[in-house]
């Protein structure tokens, strides 16, 4: 076997591996995709668009919220500073994979780019597979990446062209990633017996809520958040361990 084939048959070994194993993302991604590119359609934004934010943005919740910073004339300073805490949480879970990421050389920069929650929790339960060789795991780790974006590009573009082909009132589609997000919540709560964090999460959003209004509680519920979690750290510490 020369260089080539042995690079063929590792690419595919890998490609098999992490299309099986990002199946449970492409279903979710797909619909989530499709609600995306309805609501950027109807908003006025063309099939290119589209594909150029999965592409370039790549941010699930961050894209839902930049079709109405496309279309309201948000200021940058507002737009960076919700970009920042939206997806914030990617410095934190993100610090677990640097050095494996940094092994994968060439595609390192993109592992980061496109470490999203969905390919974050796949990569964090992911077994090796024992008559694997590191090349061929490094490359695993990359293909489950790139199929999930892959994904959500796909179903961001057919939701826009739906939505140019079809007449129908999308009225709520926006909604699904918040459903989403819900489902998230509850399993985060089963899952842990601390629900100090969750609790003050809630209290801080319906207080900035109730204060300011559905559209400007959103940065100010953020940094309460931060500031409450900072104040009660060795609390929080003491209650995981």
């Amino acid at each position: 076997m020369n260089k080539y084939e042995e690079i063929y048959q590792t690419m595919k070994k890998a490609a098999k591996f992490a299309l099986i194993k990002t199946i449970p993302i492409f279903l979710g991604y797909l619909f989530l995709g499709i609600a995306f590119g309805l609501l950027l359609q109807k908003s006025g934004l063309s099939v290119f668009w589209a594909f150029l934010i999965s592409t370039l943005v790549y941010a699930g919740s961050m894209q839902f919220a930049l079709v109405g910073i496309l279309t309201g004339g948000l200021s940058y300073v507002t737009t960076a500073v919700m970009t920042l805490f939206i997806n914030s949480r990617h410095a934190f879970y993100g610090l677990t994979f640097i050095e494996r990421f940094k092994e994968m050389r060439k595609t390192y920069p993109y592992m980061v780019f496109s470490l999203t929650d969905e390919t974050y929790s796949l990569l964090c339960s992911m077994a090796r597979p024992a008559d694997f060789t590191d090349r061929e795991w490094k490359a695993a780790t990359f293909f489950t990446a790139f199929f999930d974006q892959c994904y959500w590009i796909a179903g961001s573009v057919l939701g826009a062209l739906m939505g140019e082909l079809i007449t129908f009132d999308t009225t709520g589609i926006d909604f699904a990633m918040t459903s989403l997000f819900t489902v998230i919540f509850v399993e985060q709560w089963q899952s842990t017996k601390c629900h100090i964090p969750a609790l003050m999460g809630l209290a801080a959003a319906a207080v900035s809520l109730a204060i300011l209004g559905p559209d400007n509680f959103i940065l100010p519920a953020m940094l309460a958040i931060c500031v409450m979690l900072v104040a009660m750290r060795g609390r929080l510490a003491k209650e995981v361990a």
